[in-house]
């Protein structure tokens, strides 16, 4: 998934590449629209899943992203 976000997209889900509001309040605070969410996909499941990658900034190019597997619970930092 993150080659695919670096690339730019097609993206499997609708929703994938949308704004994520950071409601939770677990990644660094920064304004409305920097962070965006990405599915990956979870096999067996029949929806989205709950596993993500939220990138910050420009996703093609920021390099900061970051992985749930709880639905935004937790988050690790993808280091390249």
């Amino acid at each position: 998934m993150l080659a695919l976000i670096k690339k730019g997209g097609p993206f499997p889900y609708a929703k994938d590449g949308v704004v994520f509001g950071n409601y939770e309040g677990v990644l660094p605070k920064r304004k409305r629209g920097y962070y965006h969410e990405f599915t990956v996909k979870t096999p067996g499941a029949r929806n989205r899943g709950a596993r993500r990658i939220i990138a910050g900034g420009d996703p093609k190019s920021s390099g900061e992203y970051y992985y749930t597997d709880d639905h935004y619970a937790t988050f690790k930092r993808i280091k390249e």
